[in-house]
């Protein structure tokens, strides 16, 4: 039974790096999720001190200093899974020092981008809750298609079929 816990592990990336210096980002993420079972983790996009980004991110969406995911251990997938990712979002300065760092330049001339730059929008945060996720983590389930209705091919049908999970 997957157990979701009221504590939340709170962990930036570069401190994720330095604990799990040997593992790429998706094993660091599931070794602190299988200990810790609800995770947050900070500063997804920047650049580390391996000079490696943790995940990428878009330079025009989340400061990369001020965003992060939350995740859970998933007992039956044995996985760490992504329910939430959030941020607050670019203002005038992270957004220059993202689109300097990205290399996305050519982006200034879009019309989002020059509005923010000249100041003319006010600060925004976001956020979503895969809710599909948060079903199959809540529920216990082993593939999406157990809490979302979808068209699946010929090949995912006849394995699930086969572990005797039943699609929507």
């Amino acid at each position: 039974d997957t157990e979701i816990k009221k504590e939340v592990f709170f962990v930036t990336s570069q401190e994720l790096l330095d604990m799990y210096p040997n593992l790429t980002p998706k094993q660091r993420e599931y070794e602190i999720t299988k200990k810790h079972k609800t995770v947050f983790i900070s500063q997804i996009g920047k650049t580390l001190s391996n000079n490696e980004r943790h995940d990428g991110r878009a330079p025009d969406y989340d400061d990369w200093e001020l965003n992060g995911d939350i995740l859970f251990y998933h007992e039956a997938l044995d996985c760490a899974l992504e329910i939430s990712s959030m941020g607050i979002r670019v203002n005038e300065e992270s957004l220059d020092r993202q689109l300097n760092i990205s290399g996305c330049n050519y982006r200034r001339n879009l019309t989002f981008h020059k509005m923010l730059l000249n100041g003319e929008l006010p600060q925004t945060i976001g956020g979503g809750v895969g809710q599909s996720r948060l079903c199959m983590l809540l529920i216990g389930n082993v593939h999406i298609g157990e809490v979302q209705s979808s068209i699946w091919d010929k090949a995912t049908q006849d394995a699930c079929e086969e572990k005797g999970v039943i699609l929507l």
